[in-house]
């Protein structure tokens, strides 16, 4: 039993040996929201995570979200300006990949989180996908508290 650590306002942070990422009143929080948000959309879900697999270039991705080269430019172009893809040219080909690891974190969680919500429209006993025998945790049963 850990007993939670309280902000002045009495917000709960969780077990008291466990401090926040980072403060509040942090500038990074709103760039973390704004994050949040550019992740907001579908299609950069998607193109997140057939980056995921490794670079690729417009029409690859176009093709594997189901959008045009076009709509996937102007996406990409958004993801390239919040830093979460990078480019890199060859010839007249430009190949697109993921910066680093977090934005892949973020978007698997969200599918994760996104699992669970389904799961629960089965009833009490529904086990979500990334909980089942092939992950490599172990199978969660329903009783289990955890992602």
């Amino acid at each position: 039993m850990h007993a939670d650590k309280q902000t002045s306002t009495g917000a709960s942070h969780g077990p008291a040996d466990t401090a926040p990422l980072v403060e509040l009143d942090s500038p990074t929080v709103e760039l973390a929201a704004e994050v949040f948000g550019m992740l907001a959309d579908a299609t950069r879900v998607r193109i997140v995570l057939v980056l995921n697999t490794g670079e690729h270039a417009v029409n690859d991705l176009a093709e594997a979200v189901g959008k045009t080269p076009a709509s996937v430019s102007q996406h990409l172009a958004k993801l390239r300006l919040a830093r979460i893809v990078a480019t890199r040219q060859e010839g007249t080909r430009v190949f697109y990949r993921l910066i680093n690891g977090h934005a892949r974190r973020l978007v698997a969680d969200a599918i994760f989180q996104a699992e669970h919500s389904v799961a629960g429209v089965g009833g009490a006993d529904a086990i979500p996908p990334h909980h089942r025998n092939d992950d490599a945790r172990g199978p969660v049963t329903a009783g289990d508290s955890d992602a």
